[in-house]
């Protein structure tokens, strides 16, 4: 084995440009793949883990379409008595805009309860969530992004400040108790090209603006992920017995699961190009070890004139190749791992690679290296060693 691997080692550098080549291209191929896999990893974790964090593991209810029924506070209670129901909140929403004196923008305003912080990703960074007393008075009160607050006042805190919402048609002004962080939710970052802002109000101060008296949805939070289909049946039916007809549980968690299957189509897609580019560097073993072959016709002459067999020629060969193959594995695997750990950095993320990825990269490699350099190969252990001889160095 250590004759195959020095053997090995001297006739790639014997040819540094075109190994540096191969090593190359196989590299690339290979932190592609990894490069790939590591963001899918990243982006249907994230996904995952936002819509847990609002709440779509669990239910929403609303009114079936055509129904006439309206959720009310009768609703909301009947719906918080029920069994493996952790938290709920009504939910209300419209586009409107936030505006001071000397800054305006579109924004989508939300009408929430005290208890929307258990199940929407709120993060106050400065002043304070909503209380009952709020909620009770239908206080002119709001809480509204970072973002927002650093174009209007060129600061992040702006506790105290009054700004004007535009909901329901009726622009009122509304004190900032709260400052959210922008992006808390990953449902604002993908919508933030569309509404620039979000703004939230309690949620019957929405109702007072809105003239609504009623909610648009009311979203559960299940104590038990597994059991959230036999929950909203449970909610259903009990919305039924205490007289309300015309209601449905959505299931949000089969939609995070189409989520999940379309993200995982979109990383297969994405890795079978990558695939593509490795299994095209991979055909360059090919052609580099009958170049090789070629090259070395009268060295082959030579080692067989002096006992080398067959065997001895064709894993020198193979040897080789696999080498080949593994180096640019490693080095395609080492750059894939950097510019995700860079890419992780940027986003702040934590980093995450798949074991998986990196064992079928490895794997891939080594048959590739003996599968493309069995021919070549072969051909160097059947050179008769007199033909060979005769071949100009």
């Amino acid at each position: 084995m250590g004759f195959l691997f020095h053997s090995a080692v001297c006739s790639l550098r014997r040819k540094r440009g075109r190994t540096a080549l191969t090593v190359l291209g196989i590299a690339i191929g290979v932190a592609s793949v990894t490069l790939v896999s590591s963001i899918a990893q990243y982006g249907t974790s994230a996904v995952g883990n936002e819509l847990e964090s609002l709440g779509l593991s669990g239910l929403t209810i609303s009114a079936a379409s055509g129904s006439g029924a309206s959720l009310r506070e009768e609703e909301l209670s009947v719906i918080s008595s029920c069994g493996g129901v952790d938290a709920v909140t009504p939910v209300l929403f419209e586009t409107g805009a936030l505006s001071t004196r000397r800054y305006e923008t579109e924004a989508l305003v939300w009408g929430i309860d005290t208890t929307a912080g258990e199940i929407i990703s709120l993060e106050v960074r400065y002043g304070r969530m909503f209380d009952h007393a709020d909620i009770r008075a239908r206080e002119n009160v709001c809480l509204v992004d970072e973002a927002f607050a650093q174009n209007a006042y060129a600061r992040s805190n702006i506790v105290g400040k009054t700004v004007s919402v535009l909901c329901g048609g009726i622009e009122q002004e509304f004190e900032v108790i709260g400052i959210v962080k922008t992006g808390s939710g990953l449902l604002q970052n993908m919508m933030g090209s569309y509404i620039p802002t979000f703004v939230y109000l309690p949620y019957t101060t929405f109702q007072e603006c809105t003239g609504k008296s009623g909610f648009d949805q009311i979203a559960v939070k299940v104590t038990d992920s597994q059991t959230v289909g036999e929950t909203g049946q449970a909610i259903v039916s009990a919305l039924r017995r205490a007289g309300g007809t015309g209601f449905e549980a959505n299931d949000v968690a089969k939609q995070r699961e189409t989520l999940d299957s379309m993200l995982g189509t979109v990383t297969l897609v994405l890795s079978a190009v990558g695939a593509v580019s490795l299994l095209v560097a991979s055909l360059s073993i090919m052609t580099v070890m009958l170049v090789s072959v070629s090259e070395r016709t009268r060295e082959i002459g030579v080692k067989k004139s002096l006992g080398a067999t067959r065997r001895v020629i064709l894993l020198e060969f193979m040897f080789e190749a696999l080498l080949l193959s593994l180096l640019g594995c490693v080095c395609g695997l080492a750059a894939g791992c950097l510019l995700s750990l860079a890419a992780s950095a940027v986003v702040q993320a934590p980093f995450s690679l798949r074991g998986d990825v990196v064992l079928l990269s490895l794997v891939f490699s080594m048959v590739s290296g003996v599968v493309f350099g069995v021919y070549p190969a072969a051909l160097a252990a059947r050179l008769n060693p007199v033909d060979a001889l005769r071949q100009p160095m």
